[in-house]
């Protein structure tokens, strides 16, 4: 018994000896894996311990913790980097460099349901993540892209906060409004409609309605994906012609958790003032034209200068707060921003609150992921009185232009100095006028995909766009221009949008031996309801604003007197249903073919026609795979692609008569009178899509171990079923009637992408980024004529400056051909003919290109950015409007350059090419310079310090303020290009900023 009871104990020895060993032999592995190129922290790298699943990622500095056996391997795998097996052999720490794979080529792109290695994508696109984005003061995405991207064309409105956009993608191809792409925010396809109204100004005219994209926060952004060819786009059918961006919000990512902290201080300054007159020169020039004796009645005895009465360095402040975490199963980020955005006219800016959320999680062994999205954003903007199409009184811009600069801005006794309705005072302007909007808007998403079996998912999708948006802008009676002065006036424009999604798809992923299958099949459904609501409002009792816009009883109630000068309202609701699929098949890994097919039914068109189908297919070849390409090549491969893609961006049921309730006023009793149910359409059960046929060939390239890469892309554009209103001869029973004009629109071109790792060490690097885009424009087999470009001032009635017809570009500039003034200082045309004709010239860039330089040594990094367009010329009807001698003999002020123009007072200022320019430039754009800070602080991962400038100067043959500039001008509804209009002014400006990570 003794020998069993000695055996049992030394076997429980031995036993507990080796659990012992065992337990010990777990232990904690901390390190950090960083970047064989800079050295900087890798986030989000993968760390499994082999032959099991126990593993973890790094947090955003690259650290890592991981508890695996002493004798256990770790694979280290990043997207774009070599993986990397490392030993633990019993240590506790140690540090992982991970090199580039420049053979691999495995940058994921995002793509339309989906996405997928840059390698394996047959489509023309292009990738931009934070790093490729512009800094400085951007209070909209698609500024973080503008000029990055090879024929992708971005100009805002003006230099307004919040102002309008215009995105081209390969050029312009419609008649009509609807050339901006298509934009989808993680997963859900916004409508294109305006979310903000636009406004009306009495006398001063009206403006356009803000940018729909504000609500984003653009620090929330961790990549914008642009598809460009119809192969690449085709799988959004109907709405993807233009082009469609892509938006993808950032996740939370690392182990623990972080909280980041980032805050921008920005001062903006006017670039260029006009060179007007000051007081002196007025007087005399005054008396040039008019006589000595008629000084005196001009003189107002003081000097002022009227652009530094409406413009003010601007402030800017920009705070943004973000908390997140994720690992293999589940990531959550919340982000909160604030910015303050002063512009540099007096009372006008911009204020937007944001909150969003991004949060997965996975179920069920990983088969089941269910994923949300939400962004909430109020912004509010403060309007300056900057309009389109203001009279020859001038709106705020207009009347500081003209004024005379010998005028006082005050009385003696306080008030306004303010001589007639027809020259109002722009400080006056200012004092006694509001224009406020505030919009609510909330985007998102809910999502789940279930992997059924290997290979096989199904995902679905609900999300919603839901916008409340209300404008009020009112005009106090003691201003002085015509139908304010004594009245005052109240306009109220409410827009409400509702907009839901609903997808299903199946995606299948699988490989045949030395083929790889990855196809998509699925079905969608999106609503977009939008009502809106107008009223104005005069002969208010009180000239206090606030009261007149909150008050509405403090309209005259009197009797005789009409408190509503009118209003009216629409509630419409359009619906899309689509059927897609996508299959891309791989062969040996050399070989790639693509088709996509979608059919798009829409409630916006009638008939036959509810219906389009939109395919594409594309083909590429991994030639660099090939054994005859010499090793000189790290990456060569040929694309070809060919897709047609349509454009239903029109309003509501084009195809029925309409009819609508319209020129209510309220009596003194509260009731509708003067209101009357009358056509607006023609009836059109033919109208169908617009439809865009594209082919695309590229080559993307790379050299000396893809130290030099980029692509090359030729495309051809065919637009054809023009969307167009077209205007009834009169007399008719209705105004107008929407037709698909027969017609072609051509956009050809090539576009180049170059980058170079020009230096590549430890301690410094040297990216150069280059990019260039031509572009030919032609509308063909048209037999029509239709104005546009509407041209404004004393004088100019009816006038206009643009025509489109068969054999010229859109909106092709149509003028008298001016060549000078006689010797009695009259306007001079070519052939003695005052008949318009076209000059062969056009608003749209033949050329458009940018350079990045990126500089970083040790923890100190430089980039700067230009930006270029040429080939194209701009109106400048702000000149035509306001510099000339019968404006300056007249009394109002000019440019200096028109007092020796030659021109007499009677010349008649003619829409003519006299006021025609090279509307050519190149921008510094962006300069940056940032410095990152050793941190050893227990609270703090990361520190960075960076001043950015924007808008540094512009090298241009432009008179005008910028030649960056995009006015609305249409005309019934047919748009306009490179027409300048007392534009808001662009700035310069500095930014300082601060971002820390925090442990």
């Amino acid at each position: 018994m003794t020998k069993f009871y000695l055996y049992v104990s030394r076997y429980l020895t031995v036993l507990l000896f080796l659990i012992t060993t065992v337990a010990w032999s777990q232990s904690t592995v901390t390190g950090k894996v960083t970047s064989a190129d800079d050295g900087s922290g890798l986030p989000g790298v993968n760390i499994i311990e082999k032959g099991t699943s126990n593993g973890t990622v790094t947090d955003v500095d690259g650290n890592f913790s991981i508890t695996v056996p002493g004798t256990a391997t770790l694979v280290f795998s990043f997207v774009g980097y070599v993986s990397q097996e490392v030993a633990v052999n019993g240590r506790s720490s140690f540090n992982v460099s991970l090199g580039s794979d420049v053979t691999a080529l495995s940058e994921v792109v995002v793509i339309g349901y989906g996405q997928i290695e840059k390698k394996d994508a047959t489509g023309a696109l292009v990738s931009l993540k934070p790093g490729d984005f512009n800094a400085g003061v951007i209070n909209s995405p698609e500024q973080l892209i503008q000029g990055r991207a090879a024929g992708v064309q971005i100009t805002s409105a003006s230099g307004e906060p919040g102002a309008g956009i215009n995105i081209r993608i390969r050029g312009t191809s419609s008649v009509r409004g609807g050339n901006n792409p298509l934009f989808v925010v993680d997963g859900v396809p916004l409508s294109g409609d305006d979310v903000t109204a636009g406004g009306s100004g009495a006398g001063l005219g009206s403006s356009s309605a803000r940018n729909p994209l504000n609500f984003l926060n653009p620090n929330d952004i961790a990549s914008i994906d642009i598809l460009k060819d119809a192969s690449a786009t085709a799988i959004y059918g109907s709405r993807g012609a233009n082009g469609v961006v892509i938006i993808t919000t950032k996740t939370g990512k690392g182990a623990s958790s972080a909280l980041d902290y980032s805050y921008n201080l920005s001062f903006g300054k006017i670039t260029k003032k006009y060179d007007l007159l000051d007081r002196e020169g007025f007087l005399s020039a005054y008396e040039k034209f008019n006589g000595a004796a008629a000084v005196p009645t001009v003189d107002g005895g003081t000097e002022t200068d009227w652009q530094d009465q409406i413009l003010r360095t601007a402030v800017t402040h920009n705070h943004n707060l973000s908390f997140g975490a994720g690992d293999k199963t589940s990531n959550y980020r919340l982000s909160l921003g604030y910015m303050d955005q002063e512009g540099i006219v007096r009372i006008s800016g911009l204020k937007r609150y944001t909150a969003r959320f991004n949060g997965s999680k996975s179920f069920i062994n990983d088969r089941l992921k269910v994923a949300s999205q939400l962004t909430l954003a109020k912004t509010l903007d403060n309007g300056a009185p900057v309009t389109d199409n203001s009279g020859f009184e001038g709106d705020l811009i207009g009347s500081a232009l003209k004024a005379n600069p010998t005028f006082p801005v005050k009385n003696p006794d306080g008030s306004f100095y303010q001589i007639s309705n027809n020259e109002p005072n722009p400080a006056a302007i200012l004092a006694y006028s509001k224009d406020y909007t505030n919009t609510i808007r909330g985007l998102g998403n809910i999502s789940a995909e279930l992997q059924i079996v290997k290979g096989l998912s199904f995902k679905t999708v609900i999300g919603f766009d839901k916008s409340i948006s209300s404008r009020k802008t009112a005009f106090s009676k003691d201003l002085a221009v015509t139908g304010i002065k004594d009245k005052g006036r109240l306009y109220l424009n409410d827009i409400e949008t509702d907009n839901t999604l609903w997808e299903n798809y199946f995606t299948y992923d699988n490989e045949f031996g030395k083929a790889k299958l990855n196809a998509i099949v699925g079905y969608s459904y999106q609503s977009f309801q939008k009502s809106t609501r107008s009223a104005q409002y005069t002969n208010f009792r009180t000239n206090n604003l606030d009261q007149m816009i909150n008050n509405l009883a403090s309209a005259d109630q009197t009797a005789g007197k009409v408190s509503a000068a009118g209003g009216n309202s629409s509630n419409v609701t359009d619906e899309l249903q689509s059927f897609f699929g996508r299959a891309n098949l791989t062969f040996s890994e050399k070989y790639i073919i693509t088709a996509t097919l979608r059919a798009d039914g829409s409630t916006k068109f009638g008939g036959d026609n509810k219906y389009g189908y939109f395919p594409s297919a594309a083909v590429k070849w991994r030639i660099v795979d090939e054994g005859f390409v010499p090793e000189l090549f790290s990456d060569l491969n040929l694309r070809v692609g060919y897709g047609i893609t349509g454009n239903q961006e029109i309003p509501h049921n084009l195809y029925q008569e309409r009819q609508r309730y319209n020129d209510w006023n309220i009596t003194n009793e509260g009731n509708m009178d003067g209101g009357a149910i009358s056509g607006v359409a023609f009836q059109n059960p033919e109208l169908k899509w617009e439809s865009t046929s594209q082919i695309n060939a590229g080559i993307d390239y790379g050299f000396l171990e893809n130290r030099i890469r980029g692509s090359i892309d030729y495309y051809y554009k065919t637009t054809k079923d023009l969307l167009i209103q077209v205007t009834s001869a009169q007399p008719a029973v209705q105004p107008f009637v929407w037709k698909n004009l027969d017609a072609e629109v051509i956009n050809k071109g090539l576009e180049l992408s170059l980058e170079f790792d020009a230096v590549s060490q430890t301690n410094f690097s040297w990216t150069v980024n280059g990019n260039v885009a031509f572009n030919k424009n032609e509308v063909r087999n048209f037999n029509g004529l239709i104005n546009t470009g509407r041209i404004n001032g004393q004088g100019l009635s009816e006038a206009y400056a643009q025509r489109i017809a068969g054999g010229q570009p859109l909106y092709a500039f149509y003028l008298r051909p001016f060549i000078g003034f006689d010797e009695n200082g009259l306007q001079e045309y070519r052939n003695d003919s005052d008949v318009q004709e076209f000059t062969g010239d056009s608003p749209l860039p033949k050329t458009i290109a940018g350079l990045t330089n990126n500089l970083k040594f040790k923890s100190v990094d430089l980039s700067f950015f230009f930006s270029g367009q040429f080939g194209h010329k701009i109106y400048n009807n702000t000149a035509n409007a306001f510099f000339t001698a019968g404006a300056l003999a007249s009394g109002r002020n000019t440019t200096t350059d028109v007092v020796n123009s030659g021109e007499t007072r009677v010349s008649s200022p003619d829409v003519s090419t006299r006021f025609l320019e090279n509307g050519s430039f190149v921008r510094l754009q962006n300069v940056t310079l940032g410095y990152n800070v050793k941190t050893d602080n227990t609270f703090i991962s990361s520190l960075r310090l960076f001043v950015t400038g924007q808008n540094l100067f512009v090298i241009t043959d432009y008179s005008g303020q910028d030649p960056e500039v995009n006015t609305n001008k249409s005309i019934d509804g047919v748009p306009s290009a490179g027409i300048d209009y007392t534009s808001y002014p662009r700035a310069r400006v500095f930014t300082f900023g601060v971002n820390v990570s925090f442990k």
